[in-house]
């Protein structure tokens, strides 16, 4: 089965939430992504971080956005 299809990325993220998308799972950092494919399906990706440093958790979660290019949307929501 041939798929070529473009894969479409959202990440929304509040504002104050620098470890949205990351949790610590027994020491470990993961990421959970959701992908959103051009047949209105979606693909959830829940990927190891291999670290259990939360700083390098975030700089890899920021290069995994990237890698799949998604563009970030503000939750409509106001930090108090």
């Amino acid at each position: 089965m041939k798929t070529n299809y473009e894969i479409i990325a959202v990440a929304r993220a509040r504002a104050g939430n620098a470890n949205h998308h990351l949790w610590n799972n027994n020491g470990t950092w993961w990421c959970h992504l959701t992908l959103h494919l051009p047949d209105f399906t979606t693909r959830r990706l829940r990927l190891s971080l291999d670290t259990q440093d939360l700083e390098a958790a975030r700089l890899l979660r920021d290069s995994l956005l990237a890698l799949f290019c998604c563009r970030l949307q503000p939750a409509k929501q106001e930090v108090i």
